[in-house]
């Protein structure tokens, strides 16, 4: 018996080398990019519900940005608070930004893809940026350097939102270690020309998509997935693109307790069940690996079968994707946790199992 565990681990390792190597491989041993500015016309939107604090320190940094020919479309989806009057006061103080206002609609009532569509057939310009309204640019050149990936064929563009870092939390390392596996992951994917999902903390489209594939009604039904469902079903090898220049992040404060990202997480993986058939087989088939490759070297530890050789695999495992990992984590300004991967990965699958299990006997909440 435990020969076939020693061979089903050898094919597990096989199996992760060839995601870390021949897919994540394309991203982590990329060119450093360069920002050609293009100086695309630019409408930035940003969709807020009950999110007064934020929308307060924020938007001011976008109306700030360094861009010739650009507006900011807020759109306030019914909030609760003092969000309307806040962007109600910027309108007036910033001639560049356009407000939407949203009312609860019987049909649609909590729904954010149907005020984000209220505020995409409002923008008055071609090219389209969203971000969220807890999120910030990382520079001035923000819009400049997530455009300039634009061009005639690239009208899909994938862009890095991280989340602040905070220092001796746990917590915050395995949030920000599940952001960089995740934007590996669909940046490499995209640059082998299977591009499956974009975050909505930073993407970039030109409206034209967003008609193409009549906005987000083959999907309206699932309350979330504005960013990644669309560019599931949007995007193609021909039209997308990615921007990882240090001036084309965005940020945002993570969750504070396990309790709040653990509920973010449920939500993000029930909307992954709406992908295209092979996207999800190759999700499942990585977080698989994963969870095998320590479940199958566990046992074999523990029995002391060919220990020297599972030894000399798990060292050759953890130097190859210790590499990957790390060189991404470099392009992405998370230099901190390279040094933390083995023990935070551990952590995320642990948690993904959670996940997998909470979600199959109770449905996540969403935008409310």
């Amino acid at each position: 018996m435990l020969i076939y565990i020693f061979y089903s681990f050898i094919i597990i390792v096989f199996i992760q080398i060839c995601y870390y190597l021949g897919v994540f491989g394309k991203f982590a041993f990329s060119r450093p990019q360069e920002i050609k500015p293009k100086n695309v016309p630019v409408s930035v939107i940003v969709c807020a519900k009950n999110e007064e604090e934020n929308v307060k320190k924020y938007v001011p940094l976008l109306a700030e940005q360094d861009y010739p020919d650009f507006e900011i479309v807020l759109i306030d989806d019914a909030s609760r608070d003092e969000t309307l009057e806040i962007f109600e006061e910027f309108e007036t103080k910033y001639p560049n930004i356009r407000l939407v206002k949203v009312e609860n609609n019987e049909a649609f009532w909590g729904n954010k893809k149907y005020a984000l569509t209220l505020g995409i057939k409002a923008a008055k310009k071609e090219f389209l940026l969203f971000t969220d309204a807890d999120c910030y640019p990382a520079s001035k050149d923000w819009i400049t350097a997530m455009t300039s990936q634009f061009t005639n064929e690239k009208t899909i563009v994938l862009g890095y939102g991280g989340y602040e870092k905070v220092e001796r939390s746990f917590l915050n390392k395995i949030i920000r270690f599940e952001t960089v596996l995740t934007a590996v992951q669909y940046f490499s994917w995209a640059k082998s020309g299977l591009p499956y999902m974009g975050v909505g903390r930073n993407l970039a489209y030109k409206k034209e998509e967003f008609f193409n594939v009549n906005g987000f009604i083959n999907h309206i039904q699932v309350r979330s997935g504005d960013d990644d469902l669309f560019v599931n079903e949007a995007a193609n090898k021909s039209n997308t693109t990615i921007a990882f220049a240090p001036e084309s992040f965005t940020y945002s404060k993570p969750k504070k307790t396990f309790k709040d990202w653990f509920t973010q997480k449920r939500r993000h993986v029930s909307t992954a069940e709406h992908y295209k058939f092979f996207d999800k087989m190759q999700l499942g088939l990585f977080f698989c690996s994963q969870f095998f490759f320590f479940l199958l070297a566990i046992i074999l530890l523990s029995f002391q079968f060919q220990w020297i050789a599972v030894l000399a695999i798990l060292a050759a495992r953890y130097t190859i994707t210790w590499t990957v990992i790390g060189c991404s984590a470099g392009k992405l300004k998370e230099n901190d946790l390279k040094f933390w991967f083995p023990v935070v990965e551990i952590a995320l699958i642990l948690t993904q199992i959670n996940i997998f299990i909470t979600n199959i006997f109770s449905k996540p909440v969403y935008w409310k």
